[in-house]
């Protein structure tokens, strides 16, 4: 297919094994439209998003896309080895050469074949703003937080945030027609994310973009494409996210509405076939000397009989044929986050602790029922604190307290299982059964969780920790690659566990809806 500004997917299905993961698949989207991908975990946003950058290719359909097309993926295509100077380098390699080759045709303009060229290479380069790059190179360094970061540094020696803001970064300082981002927020702080909203909002060319952010999806997006099952397939809703969810709470309603309405027609028109289109008052027996007239009108009434049993019979086989299936019902957040612990005691207090470099907190007290959000940029020791309080951490200096039987949970940012081929069954040994607590699917209680995705494997590792629920509970980015549906669960959840929850979170759709304590951090100290 011909190279277009356009970006066209057509009826793309894509198998992994024995699942399908998209089955006909299709979008538009045309420069200036910034399209966020949502669904369900495992739903298909990563798949897609690595079919329309040409990453992986579909089993059938076909797809047409810009030929400059940026790809922002979970895990990044640079090896450790290389520096940030050889990646800023690399995103600005088209940059050079077009300068270069506008440069040397620009002697040659009295070549009608070196003119066009000219022509094509400056249109490419208004495209990219090329004069503006160096610029805008060190923009997008100092507002994605890299401008204290050495050109030198080896990516190996970089936070796994680092690399990330890095790689988005590349993306940006090139300004490729098509922008694809999968998770582009992971690891961006609020000043960060309101730069990248910023920039995105000013590209002219396309951004199809999956993120958790909800915030982040009302201020980008143009229009929201819904990949979790619907009547018609994948839907489309145009607006941002607040859009979409009003808009998505209608469908559904009408969708329930029309599932509603088909099943009560196919119930009646069942029982008109089978009883109702035979149940004529026609089977008196004749009358005396009233045969003749009998057996006429006897078989006029049995030729209504049959055009009705006919009618309501072809009504029935169209409306099976036709008819809408059983709205999915959504994935339900049902369990205690924690226990029901004694009110009002102290659970959880450090004095003086120092981790060398990451952390120094005076005094933190966690009473049982308590709510705690803990805010701060990134490195600002968050996650750090979460590990002192949970025991996984010793700090350098000063005491943590416990009190005698309470039971701490902590919910990690990044979940890794260390054998890939056991199975969410096999690995919980809750007192809930798993498919009860509505966050595994149970098509994916048997599968190696080596092929969930990383927001699978999240909620299975949230399962497992409140299977048996602990007194408190620590969860660090606990909205990061969960379905916004199942965030919404979570929130909901967060209020009403009894017991004690400590929360570090750079959601913002979160921390506005937060109504319990907030603790910032700032150079890991309290600010």
């Amino acid at each position: 297919m011909s190279p277009s500004p356009y970006l066209l997917a057509r009826d793309l299905d894509k198998v992994y094994g024995d699942r399908r993961v998209l089955d006909s698949v299709s979008l538009t989207a045309s420069p200036g439209q910034r399209l966020g991908l949502v669904g369900e975990n495992g739903v298909g946003k990563s798949t897609l998003l690595k079919l329309l950058a040409g990453v992986e290719e579909p089993d059938a359909g076909e797809i047409l896309r810009p030929p400059d097309c940026g790809f922002l993926a979970q895990e990044l295509p640079y090896g450790l080895a290389q520096t940030v100077g050889q990646v800023v380098d690399s995103a600005l390699a088209e940059i050079r050469e077009a300068e270069k080759q506008l440069e040397g045709l620009s002697t040659r303009l009295d070549d009608p074949a070196a003119l066009a060229e000219y022509g094509e290479v400056l249109e490419w380069a208004q495209a990219h703003d090329i004069w503006d790059a160096d610029r805008r190179a060190a923009l997008v360094i100092e507002g994605l937080g890299l401008a204290g970061v050495d050109y030198g540094r080896a990516l190996g020696s970089l936070s796994g945030g680092q690399r990330s803001r890095l790689g988005l970064a590349a993306l940006l300082i090139r300004q490729p027609q098509a922008l694809l981002l999968d998770e582009p927020t992971n690891h961006l702080d609020d000043e960060a994310m309101a730069f990248l909203e910023s920039q995105l909002t000013r590209l002219p060319g396309v951004v199809v973009v999956a993120s958790h952010d909800r915030v982040f999806l009302d201020a980008v997006c143009t229009a929201i494409v819904d990949l979790d099952p619907a009547r018609g397939g994948i839907t489309l809703y145009g607006g941002a996210y607040t859009d979409y969810l009003d808009a998505k709470r209608a469908e559904r309603a009408r969708w329930e509405q029309q599932y509603e309405t088909e099943q009560g027609e196919l119930k009646r028109l069942k029982h008109s076939v089978e009883v109702t289109a035979r149940g004529v008052a026609h089977n008196r027996p004749p009358r005396d000397n009233d045969k003749m007239g009998y057996d006429f009108f006897g078989g006029r009434v049995q030729k209504q009989i049959s055009r009705r049993v006919r009618n309501a019979q072809l009504r029935l086989d169209e409306l099976t044929r036709m008819q809408v299936r059983k709205p999915p019902a959504p994935l339900r957040f049902a369990a205690a986050l924690t226990a029901e612990p004694p009110e009002d005691e102290l659970a959880l207090s450090m004095r003086q602790v120092r981790v060398a470099g990451r952390l120094a907190i005076g005094q933190l007290d966690i009473v049982t029922g308590e709510r705690l959000m803990v805010c701060g940029s990134n490195g600002a020791g968050k996650s750090t604190l979460l590990h002192v309080l949970a025991g996984r951490l010793t700090p350098d200096g000063g005491q943590v307290h416990r009190a005698r039987g309470v039971r701490v949970g902590l919910l990690e940012q990044d979940v890794e299982f260390t054998e890939p081929a056991t199975t969410p069954r096999s690995l919980y040994s809750g007192l809930v059964p798993l498919v009860e607590l509505g966050l595994v699917a149970p098509k994916d209680l048997d599968r190696p969780v080596g092929q969930l995705s990383v927001g699978q494997r999240r909620r299975l590792a949230l399962a497992i920790l409140i299977g048996q629920p602990p007194d408190v509970l620590l969860l660090d980015e606990p909205t990061n690659h969960l379905s916004l549906s199942l965030v919404e669960e979570l929130e909901d959840a967060l209020r009403s566990a009894p017991g004690a929850v400590v929360i570090a979170s750079h959601d913002r759709w979160l921390r506005r809806t937060w109504h319990g304590a907030e603790l910032v951090l700032k150079g890991g100290q309290v600010a």
